[in-house]
């Protein structure tokens, strides 16, 4: 047995009307990559959140090598050698890499000195990164390594991370297991999260599963299947997500030489996309995160304007117009930030349905707003997507991650658009949501419609789409059948590699 570094026993955490974690007990080893795996609002966000400070847990205790450990904030935590890279990255883009690691720092040295700390700590972890360097300019694996390298300059005993490849090149991920296997090797313990169940397989000594806040299980990664593992997680017999056979129609959208200019300081904008969409077809477009994935779902929702001519649908000229107007139309996209653009945090789940589905589901007549209509159609959606909430009254911030993500996603297709654009559609969610997720998209190019998919999930856009393509610096590259590309392909395709290059590879 390797020697105990943290030991969870009974712990217990209850907010209003749900306990998010119910007498939990795990062990963390020395050195040792755990896995902790659950579906969504399982209690995984707030298990980790007790160890680091952040929850105070109602019952239960944790000892820290063997001593009593109940960290009272993050501050109090680090101090004892916790270290968290969250999902969500805490950089500010003006601000260069010794800046943004000097923030995170209780008493940081003199930036020329934290800048040599950082080359040393870069180069002994095969992350290399240049503390000159403008956070806005990094790409979104570099932004990780920034976060990274922050937390080893506490030298850590314990660090946590939270869905760490969700923005990463099959590449980069190769380059960010080495580190963790050394660090590992060193006796750094690591807590990993994520609902990559091949990465859990391939990274993970031990895995625990939680679901609905209790543990129901633990297992030896290497030795279990992912669909094995995701069945312990949701309970179920997990169904995989399969396509109807059925014959491509017309072309249903076509853009031609779409340029457009990002509306952020540090976005990335688009240079002379041309792509064509047909009926029935599902299009995979992959990408490391910050390449023009959010520019080009503008350019396509209307958010962002081009020229009528370099956006088609069906044989229409729709560059020019906006949102509501593209939607009567049938061209409707769902963007990837859940919280604050797909949906507004505060509104009811009522409301979120009403500001998307006014114009196709007739909520709007002669300027008055058809509540009991719009409450229909959101009771169908969490009906039809199995969203957990108590009603259609609840605001939007009040459900988990995954489950808005449902509702977001399922509040498109039920509006049965011609074209369905969509970026992330899974991101963050787990394998039963994500599956029925992919299942319904399609559902719905089965029954005609074209369904374009921006993802940074390779494992979605191989499972559902029929062509891949990849965004690199606002450019696209060829599009290519996804039956027969390999892992390699798709990561030069992603890395800016085009055409006879990545065809000879």
């Amino acid at each position: 047995m390797t020697e105990t570094l943290l030991d969870l026993h009974g712990l217990t955490k209850a907010y209003p009307g749900v306990v998010a974690n119910s007498d939990v007990s795990l062990r963390i080893g020395v050195g040792e990559v755990h896995a902790l795996l659950g579906e969504n609002g399982a209690g995984k966000s707030t298990l980790v959140k007790m160890i680091y400070g952040l929850v105070k847990p109602d019952a239960g205790r944790m000892t820290l090598r063997g001593r009593p450990f109940a960290p009272s904030e993050p501050r109090a935590a680090r101090a004892d050698g916790i270290a968290m890279v969250f999902q969500h990255f805490s950089l500010f883009e003006a601000l260069n890499v010794a800046e943004n690691v000097a923030l995170g720092m209780e008493n940081p040295p003199r930036l020329r000195d934290l800048s040599r700390r950082i080359r040393e700590v870069s180069e002994t972890y095969g992350l290399p990164l240049d503390p000159d360097r403008i956070v806005g300019d990094l790409s979104a694996g570099e932004r990780q390594r920034v976060e990274i390298i922050r937390c080893l300059l506490q030298d850590p005993k314990l660090l946590i991370m939270d869905e760490p490849t969700s923005v990463l090149t099959p590449q980069e991920v190769e380059i960010l297991f080495q580190t963790l296997r050394k660090l590992s090797a060193e006796g750094t313990a690591i807590l990993y999260i994520s609902h990559k169940l091949e990465e859990i397989r391939t990274l993970c000594d031990t895995a625990t599963i939680l679901r609905q806040g209790k543990v129901v299980g633990t297992c030896t990664p290497r030795e279990t299947t992912a669909r094995a593992m995701a069945e312990m997680m949701v309970g179920t017999t997990l169904k995989t997500p399969v396509a109807r056979d059925h014959a491509l129609g017309d072309v249903a959208l076509d853009i031609t030489g779409l340029s457009v200019a990002s509306p952020g300081a540090f976005g990335t904008s688009l240079k002379n996309i041309h792509l064509t969409l047909r009926q029935g077809e599902v299009l995979g477009i992959g990408g490391v995160a910050g390449n023009g994935q959010d520019e080009l779902l503008g350019a396509l929702s209307g958010e962002i304007r081009s020229a009528p001519e370099a956006i088609r649908l069906e044989g229409r000229p729709v560059g020019h117009l906006g949102p509501n107007q593209r939607r009567a139309l049938g061209l409707l996209a769902a963007p990837e930030e859940r919280l604050g653009h797909a949906a507004a945090p505060d509104m009811s789940l009522t409301e979120n349905a009403l500001l998307t589905g006014a114009v196709r589901k007739g909520l709007e007549r002669r300027g008055f707003l058809d509540w009991g209509q719009a409450r229909s159609f959101a009771e169908d959606v969490i009906r039809a997507f199995d969203v957990r909430t108590p009603g259609p009254a609840n605001a939007a911030r009040s459900l988990s991650g995954g489950n808005l993500q449902k509702f977001v996603i399922g509040r498109e297709v039920l509006q049965a658009p011609r074209v369905l654009v969509v970026n992330q559609p899974t991101w963050g969610v787990d394998a039963a949501a994500a599956a029925a997720i992919r299942q319904a998209l399609l559902d719905l190019a089965g029954d005609g419609a074209a369904v374009l998919v921006i993802s940074q999930d390779l494992d979605e856009l191989m499972e559902i789409s029929g062509r891949f393509a990849a965004l690199n610096e606002g450019r696209l590259s060829d599009i290519r059948p996804t039956p027969g590309l390999s892992v390699d392909e798709i990561g030069l395709m992603m890395g800016g590699a085009h055409g006879m290059e990545v065809a000879h590879v």
